[in-house]
C-alpha cells in the first residue's frame, strides 16, 4: 500500500471538497431559478420567491451569476477547509511519543479530575454547562487514554476519525444546500439576520420546520447521499500508518501557512470584492452570493434590511404620521418647554437585570421576593402599565438611553454606528457628569462602545479596585456596584457638580450567586427567585446608604427593569412577558402616585425631564406619560417581530410583509388574552408601520 504524508491527504480531500462545493453551488443556483416553475402555482403563491422574474435578467447579469458565483463559493470553501486541516494535523502519532505522551496523559487526567471533583468556574455558572464540560473532558481523556495505552488501534482510530470528518463536511454541505432552498422559498433571499435569529428561537423554529416539511425522510436522504459520496474517500488504497501520518514541524508550518493564506485570500475577496461586483438586480445578486458567507456577515452586523422584509408606507407618509404622533416638526425635532424654572437635580437611573413585574407583590406575587421595592410603591411615582421594548438587556438600555422603539435585528447598542441623540447628551450639555456603571466587563454586548460614543464615562469592573468583595463569572455583586456609585456621587457632590449615574445591575442573572448572609431564602439559593430577593435587598441597602448622604434630598432615583425574566408565551409577543416595574423615587421632590396609563420604557426619561421642567429640543419618540394629551401605547419586539400595542389592539409586524393583529383583553391582574382579529384595523396598522419604518430607516441607513 502507498504511504502518503498528511499534507497529501489533506490536499486530496481539499480538492474533492472544492469540486463538490462548486458542483453543488451550481446546482443550487439552478434550483433557485427553477423553483417557481417546478412547484404548483397554489404552492409557490405562498412564498416570497414568487415576486422574481427571470425575464428581467440581462445576459450580462447571468454571466455574473455563473462566473462570480463560483468564485464566491471557492473563496468560502478555502475558509471552511481550515478546520479540516487542523483535524488532520491532530491525527499525527507524534503526540504519543515519550515524554510528550505521558505529559499529555497526566495533564488530561488531572484536568478531568479537577472538573469532576472540585468546584470550578462552570459549577459557579450553573445550568447545563458543568454537565456538558465534564462530559467532554471525560470523553477526550478516555479517547486519548485508549489510544495511548493500546497503540495497535491507533491506525484504525485515525482512519475512522478522518473518514468521519470527510463525511461530516459532505453532510453539512448537502444540509446547507437544502436549508438554503427552504430559506429561498420562504424569504426570497440568501441567509441574512432572519436566519441568524432562528438560532435564538430554536424550539419554535424546529417545531415549525417539523410541521411544515418531511424532515426525517429528508435527513435520511442526506445521510445516504453523504455516505455514498464519502465512501470512496474512506477506502482509498492508501493507508493511515505511522509513516503516512508523521509530519515534520517545518512541513506542518509551511502547509499551515498555505492553508491560512488561502483562507485569508478568500475572506478578503468575500469582504471586499463580494459587494463591489454586486448587481443592481436584487434577484441576480442573491443568486451570485454565497449563503454561508451571508450568514456570517449577518451574524456580525446584526441588521435586517427593513425595506426588504417589512410592510411599508410611502416614506413621506410614514414620516408625516410619525411626526404627528411624536409632536415633532418636519425636521424631526420636538421642542419641549415648561413654564416653570428647570430643576438641576442629580439623577440615578437603575436598570435592574431581568426584573419581571410578576416578581413584585404589587403585581400579584405572593413569595415576598421584593419587600424593599414593594415598600417604595406607596412612596414613589409608579407606572403600573409600563412595558419593556424587548427581551434582552441591550434593548432595555437602548430604550432608556435613546428613547426610541426597537429596530429590527440587533439593538442599536450592538451596532457599529450607534451614536444618537441620547439622555446622556442632554445631561452632559447641562454640565452634569454622565457615567455608566456596570459590574462586569463593558465590552460585553458592546456596552462600552455604545455608552462611550454617546458621551458617558464608563465605570466597569476594571475600575472597581478594592470595592470588589464578591464576584462570579458574570461580574461583581450588586452591592459592590452600588458602593462604587456612592463613592463617585460623593466625589461629584464635593466638587459641586451635578451627576447623572446610569447603573446596570448583574446579580439577577445566572449563575445567581451573591454574598452570604444578605437574605434568607427557603429553596435553591442559586435560583432566579433567590437572586431577585438579593437584588431587591441590594437596592434597599443602596437607598438606605444614599439617604445618609448630603446629596440625597437633591437626587431623583429612577428604578426600572431592563426586561422580563422570560419572554415565552402562546403568541410571539405575549404582553405579560413584557410588563416590568418602573418607578421614580424622590421623597422631597416628587409626590407619590400610581399611574395606570399604558406606556413604554422609551417614555420614562422624557417623563423625568418633564418633572424637572427642562426645556430642550428632542429627537425622542418617547413622550411625557403625565401629559394629559399622552397617547397610550407600548412597543415590544424580538429580533424579527415588532409589536405595537394601543387601544386594546396588538399589531405584530414580521418578515416577509406579514401582519397579525390581536384583540387584547386583561385576564387576571397583569395577564392578558390575545385573540387573533378576524378583520384588520388599518388605522392602527398605519400607526405601527409609521413608528417602526421611520426608526428603522434612520438607523439602518447610517
Amino acid at each position: 500500500m502507498l504511504k502518503t504524508p498528511i499534507t497529501d491527504w489533506y490536499l486530496y480531500f481539499a480538492k474533492r471538497f472544492l469540486l463538490y462545493s462548486l458542483a453543488l453551488g451550481f446546482l443550487l443556483r439552478i434550483t433557485m431559478i427553477l423553483l417557481p416553475f417546478l412547484l404548483p402555482q397554489e404552492v409557490i403563491a405562498d412564498f416570497a420567491v414568487q415576486g422574481f422574474s427571470v425575464s428581467d435578467v440581462t445576459f450580462r447579469e447571468w454571466v455574473k451569476v455563473f462566473l462570480l458565483g463560483p468564485l464566491n463559493d471557492i473563496a468560502f470553501t478555502m475558509i471552511a477547509l481550515v478546520p479540516a486541516f487542523l483535524v488532520y494535523s491532530l491525527t499525527t502519532p507524534r503526540k504519543y511519543d515519550k515524554p510528550w505522551g505521558w505529559i499529555l496523559e497526566g495533564g488530561l487526567v488531572l484536568l478531568t479530575a479537577y472538573f469532576l471533583l472540585c468546584k470550578d468556574i462552570t459549577d459557579e455558572y450553573g445550568g447545563p454547562l458543568p454537565v456538558i464540560v465534564n462530559a467532554l473532558m471525560v470523553f477526550f481523556t478516555l479517547c486519548y487514554s485508549i489510544k495511548f495505552f493500546l497503540p495497535k488501534i491507533r491506525d484504525a482510530w485515525r482512519r475512522y476519525a478522518v473518514c468521519f470528518t470527510l463525511w461530516l463536511y459532505v453532510f453539512l454541505l448537502l444540509l446547507n444546500s437544502l436549508s438554503e432552498c427552504v430559506f429561498w422559498l420562504e424569504f426570497g433571499n440568501r441567509y441574512d439576520f432572519v436566519a441568524v435569529d432562528y438560532l435564538v428561537y430554536t424550539n419554535e423554529v424546529i417545531g415549525n420546520i417539523m410541521e411544515s416539511y418531511p424532515v426525517v425522510p429528508l435527513l435520511l436522504g442526506i445521510i445516504a447521499v453523504s455516505t455514498a459520496i464519502a465512501w470512496p474517500l474512506m477506502f482509498r488504497r492508501k493507508d493511515f500508518s505511522r509513516a503516512a501520518m508523521t509530519l515534520s514541524l517545518k512541513r506542518w508550518a509551511l502547509t499551515l501557512s498555505i492553508v491560512l493564506g488561502a483562507a485569508l485570500l478568500g475572506g478578503c475577496w468575500l469582504h471586499l470584492g463580494y459587494r463591489h461586483f454586486k448587481s443592481d438586480n436584487r434577484y441576480t445578486s442573491q443568486l451570485q452570493e454565497n449563503g454561508c458567507w451571508d450568514f456570517l456577515e449577518a451574524f456580525v452586523s446584526g441588521e435586517i434590511d427593513y425595506t426588504q422584509y417589512y410592510t411599508m408606507l410611502p416614506e413621506a407618509e410614514a414620516r408625516s404620521r410619525q411626526q404627528e404622533l411624536c409632536h415633532q416638526r418636519a425636521d424631526g425635532v420636538q421642542t419641549v418647554s415648561d413654564t416653570l424654572s428647570p430643576l438641576k437635580k442629580n439623577v440615578v437611573l437603575i436598570t435592574v437585570e431581568s426584573l419581571s413585574g410578576s416578581f413584585l407583590e404589587a403585581y400579584g406575587n405572593e413569595e415576598h421576593l421584593t419587600p424593599r421595592l414593594d415598600s417604595l410603591i406607596g412612596r414613589s411615582l409608579v407606572f403600573d402599565n409600563l412595558f419593556a421594548t424587548g427581551n434582552r438587556t441591550v434593548r432595555g438600555l437602548e430604550a432608556v438611553t435613546l428613547c426610541l422603539p426597537p429596530c429590527a435585528g440587533e439593538s442599536i447598542v450592538k451596532r457599529k454606528h450607534n451614536k444618537a441623540f441620547s439622555t446622556g447628551s442632554l445631561f452632559r450639555a447641562e454640565g452634569y457628569t454622565t457615567r455608566f456603571f456596570y459590574g462586569g466587563d463593558s465590552y460585553f454586548d458592546n456596552m462600552g462602545d455604545f455608552f462611550g460614543n454617546n458621551g458617558y464615562e464608563i465605570v466597569d469592573k476594571a475600575l472597581y479596585g478594592q470595592d470588589v468583595t464578591f464576584a462570579n463569572v458574570w461580574g461583581t455583586c450588586d452591592e459592590d456596584t452600588y458602593r462604587v456609585v456612592l463613592r463617585y456621587c460623593d466625589a461629584d457632590h464635593a466638587a459641586g457638580t451635578p451627576f447623572f449615574a446610569h447603573v446596570m445591575t448583574i446579580s439577577n442573572h445566572r449563575p445567581y450567586t451573591y454574598p452570604d448572609g444578605r437574605i434568607s431564602y427557603e429553596g435553591d439559593a442559586m435560583s432566579r427567585p433567590a437572586a431577585v430577593k438579593y437584588s431587591d435587598w441590594a437596592i434597599g441597602d443602596f437607598l438606605a446608604q444614599a439617604a445618609e448622604r448630603p446629596w440625597f434630598d437633591e437626587t431623583v432615583f429612577v428604578i426600572v427593569a431592563d426586561h422580563c425574566a422570560s419572554s415565552a408565551g402562546k403568541t410571539s409577543l405575549p404582553l405579560e412577558k413584557y410588563h416590568i416595574p418602573a418607578l421614580i423615587y424622590a421623597p422631597s421632590l416628587i409626590e407619590p402616585q400610581r399611574v395606570a396609563k399604558t406606556c413604554s420604557q422609551i417614555d420614562l426619561m422624557p417623563t423625568l425631564l418633564s418633572l424637572l421642567h427642562w426645556d430642550y429640543d428632542s429627537c425622542f419618540y418617547g413622550q411625557d406619560i403625565l401629559d394629559p394629551d399622552f397617547k397610550e401605547r407600548a412597543f415590544m419586539a424580538t429580533y424579527q417581530d415588532l409589536g405595537y400595542y394601543a387601544d386594546g389592539v396588538l399589531t405584530v409586524l414580521s418578515p416577509v410583509g406579514q401582519v397579525k393583529q390581536y384583540d387584547v383583553c386583561p385576564r387576571d391582574g397583569w395577564t392578558f388574552d390575545e385573540t387573533l382579529r378576524p378583520a384588520r384595523d388599518e388605522a392602527h396598522l398605519r400607526d405601527a408601520v409609521a413608528y417602526y419604518e421611520t426608526v428603522n430607516l434612520d438607523h439602518y441607513r447610517k
